[in-house]
């Protein structure tokens, strides 16, 4: 039996999103603070510049974590690798090379409290259900998900899509029911959310963050012939067709 005090109680900490075995905790001041560095921290706070974690109930469900993402955890919580066999950690071995995510992601089971190291990044709770069971994130993107997701390496549709869009040729993907926490350099509240159905979007530059498994995505000039590409001042664009959702930065 453990109580947790002066956490998520603490008047200077505000639970800011709940969803499935998560928590978003917002330190609204940093108070570690001294006469060289508070007005610094004064106008970080008041532009939403704030240290964020994430907090995971274990006891809802087991939770596969960045690797070298945990700060602490109380309870009966043990980690493990999740490797389930040589062949799992081939697979997984592999997708780490190819997306550029850590190879093997630590999964915590049991039952108590883990929590993370803290970010001044935007936590983004999303669930995966609402994306159709399938959603592919940008390279280093991922924080924490819950066990019973899947994850995989997603390849682009065609190699031009990696070369020409000077990205990677893989993408994680995340398949299944459960919740699955990103890093983002973007808040929540100024991400554009597309809902496409038998459309396409076009994008100039690798300005989404997040899409839906079931969308087909190409890099392609963005008019139908070199003149037009060249006329538009645009040249090569990001397409996603099909069915499904795209979630876009203003900025990058």
């Amino acid at each position: 039996m453990y109580t947790i005090k002066n956490f998520q109680d603490n008047p200077n900490v505000k639970v800011t999103e709940e969803l499935g075995a998560f928590q978003v905790v917002e330190y609204q001041r940093d108070l570690s603070v001294d006469h060289m560095t508070a007005q610094a921290a004064y106008y970080a706070a008041e532009m939403n510049v704030r240290r964020r974690q994430l907090v995971c109930d274990v006891n809802e469900s087991n939770i596969t974590i960045q690797a070298g993402a945990m700060q602490w955890m109380a309870g009966d919580v043990k980690a493990t690798t999740g490797i389930k066999g040589v062949g799992d950690f081939i697979g997984k071995t592999f997708r780490g090379k190819v997306t550029g995510e850590s190879a093997i992601k630590p999964e915590y089971t049991g039952s108590g409290t883990l929590v993370l190291e803290p970010t001044y990044k935007h936590i983004l709770l999303i669930d995966v259900a609402d994306w159709n069971q399938s959603i592919i994130i940008e390279d280093g993107m991922f924080l924490a998900c819950e066990s019973e997701l899947k994850q995989k390496a997603v390849m682009r549709s065609n190699l031009s899509s990696a070369a020409l869009g000077g990205e990677g040729l893989f993408n994680l993907g995340i398949t299944g029911n459960g919740i699955v926490a990103l890093e983002s350099d973007v808040p929540r509240e100024e991400l554009i959310e597309i809902d496409l159905q038998d459309d396409e979007l076009k994008i100039d530059g690798n300005m989404a963050v997040a899409w839906s498994g079931s969308l087909n995505f190409t890099v392609e000039r963005s008019g139908k012939t070199l003149m037009g590409s060249a006329a538009s001042g645009e040249g090569l664009v990001n397409v996603y067709r099909g069915t499904g959702k795209v979630l876009m930065a203003p900025i990058r």
